[in-house]
Parts: structure tokens; sequence; C-alpha cells
């Protein structure tokens, strides 16, 4: 594997690229200042247009112009620089979904628009689809190499907005909003990380119609 991919792989004892990226969110955190976000900016376009392999930390200083001396200054390796886009792309991921989901009027639209407006941001994302699209064993193993914590931070997102629904009285209060969340992550994951024969991923209409017949009725759970 390409060293520089190697930080979407957790290693044990650290918290998962994810996981960091959910605490940005949750915490609204702002940590890049105006020169780092501007190297972040020039890397992002930099891997998205030659590949993160093929990329090299004088190419980004080139595209940021800047000096190759201040883009290790800010970032001391390759893998740091890498690092950080990523995290700031699922940074933006979850940012995304919860404007996607003020959208909907009801908890049931809301699962609906969350599971479909999550496929699109990652599959849609220049960087992150492009590496489900040429590394899909790398994605695979970022989702199952570290002991289930990365679906496991995705899952608490999802059952921290369901138990907020609860809390409005919009959904059951017999839900146990861990397992359904649960579910509704790992058929989101198996979907980014294995193909399907099935359903088009493309087709916002027939996933709209997934989530409607699958995910939906988990909201009413049955006695």
């Amino acid at each position: 594997m390409e060293p520089a991919l190697s930080v979407l792989i957790t290693p044990p004892g650290s918290r998962s690229l994810l996981e960091r990226a959910y605490s940005d969110a949750v915490e609204r955190t702002e940590t890049a200042d105006e020169s780092s976000t501007r190297i972040l900016d020039a890397a992002f376009e930099q891997f998205c247009r030659m590949g993160i392999q093929r990329s090299t930390m004088e190419d980004v200083a080139r595209r940021a112009g800047v000096s190759r001396i201040t883009v290790y200054r800010r970032f001391t390796t390759k893998d740091a620089l890498v690092e950080q886009v990523v995290r700031r792309e699922f940074r933006r991921y979850f940012d995304q979904f919860l404007i996607d989901i003020q959208q909907a009027g009801t908890a049931a639209e809301r699962v609906v628009l969350g599971f479909v407006s999550s496929l699109r941001a990652i599959r849609g994302n220049r960087l992150i689809g492009g590496l489900i699209a040429t590394e899909p064993d790398l994605l695979a193993a970022s989702l199952t190499g570290d002991g289930g914590r990365t679906l496991a931070t995705v899952r608490q997102f999802v059952a921290g907005q369901l138990r907020e629904e609860q809390r409005a009285g919009l959904v059951s209060a017999d839900l146990d909003t861990d397992l359904a969340a649960e579910l509704m992550v790992r058929v989101s994951a198996s979907f980014l990380a294995f193909p399907s024969e099935v359903v088009d991923l493309d087709d916002e209409e027939q996933l709209a119609a997934v989530a409607r017949q699958f995910l939906v009725p988990m909201l009413q759970p049955r006695g």
C-alpha cells in the first residue's frame, strides 16, 4: 500500500480520522490558520488531479504558491498532510449531512435524506470518491481493520440524531437508537465498500425508495 494512503488505516490505540472529523464537527473546531488552509486547499486540488501517490510536497507547495519549507513547517511529512486533507473532507461530510437533513419535515424524511445525502456526499467527493474508485480495498480495510471503531463513530453520530428525534416525540420512545443507527450505518457502509448489482448508487430516487422500504420502518419498532 502507498505509505501516504496508510493514514486511513487506524493503528491500535489511536483515534481514526473519522473519529477526529466527527469531534471537529460536533465541537465546531476551527484550527487551520490562513496559510495552512491555503496549503490544504492546494493539496486537495493536487491529490484530486494527480492522485496522492504521484503527488509530492513540492507539487503542493508549487500549487499553493509557497515555499517547500513553508509546507514542511505546517505539515512535517506527506502522511501528516494527507491525513489533514482527508480529515477535513470527512468533517465537511458531517457538516453537510446536518444541513441536508434540516430540509426534511419529518423524522422519516430525515432518515431518507440522510441515507441519500451520505452516499452522495462521500461518493461525489472528488478525493474520497476517487479513493473509493481506485482503492476499494483500502476503503474496506479502513472500515473493518480497526475493530469496528470507524463504523462505531458514524453510528454514534446517527444515534445522536435519532435520540434528538425521540426527545422531540417524533419517533417511538421504545426505539433502540443505537441498534437502529448500527443497522443504518452498516447498510450505507456496505454500499460504499462493495458495489451493488441490484441498487444503482447514482440513482437517488432508487436510493430513497430503498431507505423508505427498509430503513424508515426501524423508527417504529414492533413489540
